[in-house]
């Protein structure tokens, strides 16, 4: 199968294109279509991993029907069949990784969670004995777990920027000290019972982010959720704190831009096939780890 890498509805007014996801208005909803784009080191590249996005858009579904329970969602449908009659023509780009959703008021902060010390975290903590500003013991190591999962938001960065960790003073003072509060003890909520579950699942979740909106009833859960584009899920199995772990995500494709000394400057390189197909394979089983199901592309 081939890449979609961008995707055309017609008259359906685009909104904007992100890393991966292509957004449209549909009346008084949008359209969310996950493409197979796959960015690193804050650039898109010019190869994508065959679908990717129909795997980003199947585990968001299954943790939006998992996550009810705590707070309700920006989803109204993901069967094509069920949108309006002007997106029937494109069902074939858009069965399986689209979703039609309500429009709500975004908070303009990334709501992270980190369970375990790594990537950025790992490289503050280093330095300073801190992750965002938050004290932390001596003697953790890369990979170990934390003593309580921290809440560490940072901002929104656009195409080709870094998100910038922020303190939870500057989240009191973009959103207000109540939504803060609300945003803070949601975020927690939700790592704490997808970490649960996913443990069940012989995975660990290592940190993860996630985008809140309001609409007239109250806040909801938006975007993507736990996926591996925006979540760390490891191996419990092999977790071994001191250094970098296996995780099910786009490491191969870094590892292999890491390998060429790209200069991590535009225009991004392509990726040669076989680590096309081992980022599909990680991908795929992220899901089938997840959902216990087969997902066929």
């Amino acid at each position: 199968m081939t890449a979609l890498l961008t995707t055309n509805l017609g008259a359906t007014p685009l909104l904007g294109r992100g890393k991966v996801r292509d957004l449209y208005a549909v009346d008084d909803a949008l359209l969310l279509v996950a493409t197979d784009r796959i960015s690193a080191f804050d650039h898109v590249l010019a190869t994508g991993i065959p679908g990717k996005g129909k795997v980003l858009t199947q585990i968001s579904l299954f943790w939006f029907e998992f996550l009810e329970k705590l707070l309700p969602n920006h989803l109204i449908t993901a069967e094509v069949s069920e949108f309006p009659a002007s997106l029937q023509p494109y069902a074939d780009q858009l069965e399986g990784r689209s979703m039609l959703v309500k429009r709500a008021a975004m908070f303009p902060v990334e709501c992270v969670v980190r369970g375990y010390l790594t990537g950025s975290g790992w490289k503050e903590y280093k330095a300073s004995r801190s992750v965002c500003g938050i004290p932390l013991p001596e003697g953790l190591l890369d990979g170990s777990r934390l003593p309580e999962a921290l809440y560490t938001p940072s901002t929104k960065g656009e195409a080709g920027t870094h998100d910038e960790n922020i303190n939870y003073a500057a989240t009191e003072a973009a959103v207000g000290a109540a939504d803060a509060a609300e945003l803070r003890r949601l975020t927690l909520a939700i790592y704490r019972e997808a970490a649960e579950y996913a443990e069940g699942r012989g995975l660990i979740l290592a940190d993860t982010k996630f985008e809140f909106g309001r609409t007239a009833d109250g806040i909801i859960l938006a975007d993507e959720v736990l996926t591996p584009d925006s979540s760390r899920f490891w191996e419990t199995a092999s977790w071994k704190p001191g250094g970098a772990q296996p995780s099910f995500d786009k490491q191969f494709v870094r590892d292999y831009l890491e390998s060429i000394h790209w200069n991590k400057q535009a225009p991004a390189p392509g990726l040669p096939d076989d680590v096309v197909e081992r980022t599909q394979a990680k991908y795929l089983e992220a899901y089938r780890r997840l959902t216990g199901r087969d997902l066929n592309l």
